[in-house]
């Protein structure tokens, strides 16, 4: 009983690994892609130099899709631009990517 223990325990490890290595966070039961984007504005003004408006996205909370409004968000290098998070479909699952920074020259 132990050794089937280990195997599994080795198999789900080696499974996170893998998906860590995607990028972003993976949600293997989503079975359906997310609404269409709500469309806001800004909110406010920029609270101070360098900020840029960063677009709202659906996440996935415990069995159905949530809306996450946009928010002002500080550029970390004088060139970074910033990459809105996504969901992608992989045959029947949705994987989603978190938003990041990317240097752009």
């Amino acid at each position: 009983m132990a050794k089937i223990r280990t195997v599994a325990l080795a198999i789900s490890v080696f499974g996170f690994t893998l998906l860590a290595g995607c990028g972003g966070r993976y949600y293997g039961g989503v079975a359906f892609g997310p609404p269409a984007p709500i469309v806001e504005s800004p909110f406010g003004v920029a609270p101070g130099p360098g900020y840029i408006w960063t677009d709202g996205y659906y996440d996935w909370d415990g069995g159905h899709y949530v809306w996450r409004h946009g928010t002002w968000r500080r550029r970390p290098r004088r060139h970074a631009e910033w990459i809105r998070p996504q969901w992608e479909r992989h045959g029947n699952h949705y994987r989603f990517r978190e938003g990041h920074w990317r240097d752009h020259h």
